[in-house]
This record gives C-alpha cells, sequence and structure tokens, in this order.
C-alpha cells in the first residue's frame, strides 16, 4: 500500500480541510468527466464527509468505465455445480500445499490472531486461501474503475456500489493512500482476504501496528482482520463448525433450511427424521443441509461457527469447502 506524498504538494489549499487523499495521475482518461452523476455524488462526499469537491472532480477525471466489469456482472449465472464438483475446486493438493506454506511463513501472527480472536488458525489460512489462493488472484482491475462503473453505470446493483464507492474514499482518506492506485477484483473486493470497502473500515485492523491497515500486501494486517470479521459475527472458539448427520422416513426434507440462517433446533430435525453423528443439545439452532457428494446425498448440521463462515460468503457450500479446506491443511501439516 502506497502511502501518498504527492496530494498536499499539488492541492496545498486543500489539505486542511480533507486531509491527504491521493495523488492524482496525468491521464485523459475522463470517462465520468462532465458526468451528473458523479457531480451529485461529490457534492454528497462534499457536503456530508468533509471532501474538497476539487480534489474529488480532479480524481474521477481519471476514473475509467470499464465494459469488462459491466459485462462480468451482467453475464448469466453458471449452472450451480453440485457440491461433489464444486469441492474439489478448492481441495487440491496445490491450495494445500501452499496453504501449509502460508501457515508455516506466518506462524507466529495466526497464533497471535487465534489467541486474541478466538479464531482457530487452519480457518483463518482457509479463508485466505479459498478467496485468492493466498494472495496469488487479488484482482488487476482499480477498486475505483470498478466501484464507479458499478455505481454509476449498472443500476441493478447501483446504490450498494455507490455506498461502497463512499466506503472506499472515506478509508483511502484514514489510511492516506492513493484512491487512484488500489487494485482489486471486478466488484471492488479487496487484498488477500477480498473485503469490500464497508467491511475494510468496520472490521479490518492493524495487526502489525505499523499505523496502516495494508490488507493489499501486508498477511498480518490480511490475518488479523480475517479474525476480526469471524470474531465480530459471532464465532465461538473451541466450539466445531459442521455435524453429519443420517436420515430416515419420510418428513426429512422439512427440516431443510430455506437459507443459511439457523431456524430449526436439533430437537425439532431429531423429531423430522435426523440424527447428528456428534452430541448436539436438543435446544441448539442449527442450519440443516443436503449436499450432492461423490457417494450420493449428504447431509449436514450447520452450527454456529459455520453460520459465521456464511456471513463471509452467503453459500453452504463456500463455508464447507472453507471448512474442509482448514481440515485438510490441519491434516497436511500434521497439527492435532
Amino acid at each position: 500500500m502506497q502511502v501518498v506524498c504527492g496530494w498536499a504538494a499539488r492541492y496545498a489549499p486543500l489539505v486542511g480541510l480533507v486531509g491527504m487523499l491521493g495523488t492524482v495521475q496525468d491521464s485523459l482518461a475522463g470517462s465520468y468527466e462532465g458526468s451528473p452523476q458523479v457531480a451529485g455524488f461529490v457534492a454528497e462526499m462534499t457536503r456530508d464527509y468533509g471532501f474538497a469537491g476539487e480534489q474529488l472532480i480532479e480524481v474521477f477525471r481519471d476514473v475509467e468505465r470499464k465494459q469488462s466489469i459491466l459485462d462480468a456482472i451482467s453475464r448469466p449465472a453458471e449452472r450451480v455445480k453440485p457440491w461433489k464438483d464444486y469441492g474439489p475446486m478448492f481441495l487440491t493438493d496445490a491450495r494445500i500445499a501452499r496453504g501449509v506454506d502460508f501457515w508455516r511463513q506466518h506462524e507466529a501472527t495466526l497464533a497471535r490472531a487465534e489467541q486474541e480472536y478466538g479464531v482457530p488458525a487452519q480457518v483463518i489460512v482457509a479463508i485466505i486461501g479459498v478467496e485468492t489462493f493466498f494472495g496469488r488472484n487479488t484482482g488487476n482491475y482499480r477498486v475505483i474503475d470498478a466501484l464507479s462503473t458499478l455505481g454509476f453505470d449498472y443500476p441493478p446493483r447501483a446504490e450498494f456500489f455507490r455506498k461502497e464507492l463512499r466506503e472506499f474514499l472515506l478509508l483511502a482518506r484514514e489510511e492516506q493512500v492513493d484512491p487512484l492506485t488500489l487494485k482489486g477484483s471486478y466488484a471492488g473486493a479487496m487484498g488477500l482476504p477480498q473485503f469490500m470497502p464497508s467491511s475494510f473500515r468496520a472490521y479490518a485492523v492493524d495487526f502489525d501496528g505499523d499505523g496502516h491497515i495494508n490488507i493489499w500486501n501486508d498477511p498480518d494486517d490480511a490475518i488479523g482482520s480475517v479474525a476480526s470479521y469471524f470474531k465480530r459475527h459471532g464465532w465461538v472458539a473451541g466450539e466445531g463448525v459442521v455435524s453429519r448427520a443420517s436420515v430416515q422416513g419420510e418428513r426429512v426434507d422439512q427440516g431443510l433450511s430455506p437459507g443459511i440462517e439457523p431456524v430449526k433446533t436439533v430437537g425439532e430435525l431429531r423429531a423430522l427424521g435426523w440424527a447428528s453423528h456428534d452430541a448436539l443439545r436438543d435446544d441448539m439452532p442449527v442450519t440443516a443441509f443436503r449436499l450432492e457428494g461423490e457417494n450420493g446425498p449428504e447431509y449436514w448440521l450447520g452450527l454456529k461457527n459455520f453460520y459465521a463462515i456464511t456471513r463471509y460468503n452467503r453459500s453452504v457450500m463456500y463455508a464447507m469447502a472453507v471448512h474442509q479446506l482448514s481440515e485438510r491443511l490441519v491434516q497436511a501439516r500434521g497439527v492435532k
């Protein structure tokens, strides 16, 4: 993450009002120059957050509308893969080996994060592995291009992405970084853990204590930020994640959760023909789901920590991929 130097020199009269925000690159991009939407957004940022309009207008002169982003987000969703095909994409030997290396390289930081937040090291490593293959695939779009393109030119979710653009400019000012240089995914997700700007401002932490939060190329901050995120979303130290279930009878499907939220208790599911392979309290709320495995249907009960993983990505298959990768990492590393 690059700390800004040139902004203050170029716009010295404005720095006292808004602080350092970023250097302005020489460019003739001009995708949003003169845009009424951008003018309204700049007025909002000036009025509500104390930015100087002249600075933001200058920034947006260099922002580029990316058709490839609109194409990517508008592309019809691919056929949802069954678990037997989805899971193996994240449980490869290469990802596991890289995960073991990452764990060894950052063992002390992961141990400290586990101690402070209660989130196991293997879960933190698995999240970073699933999200970006440990930093290999963090995205090549400028975040400001992605969020502007989607905020001003993608009506179905324009409100959401304009909110994220606002959060992004605020974090750039707070962290004193150049908003024109930070990279991310086509949707604006950033760094090793792929945080959206609002998640960055709410949950990211300066875990190495250097005065800046850098989830792009500082693994310590990325590790601490993932742990912080899970702690804030209800991770319970020492508890399990999922429990395999056996089922019988004609009412089994009545127990399946309609979404990811834990809406039925273990006792209610037992009455519908579900039996957990682990000793779980009858009053424990769980997410009951079925996966299409290699050997047929698999029935599972997601516990509170499973629900915490789905708060990162609202998908039971995503949460299972993270959980099973974390287990494979423990096995490969030979840690109890």
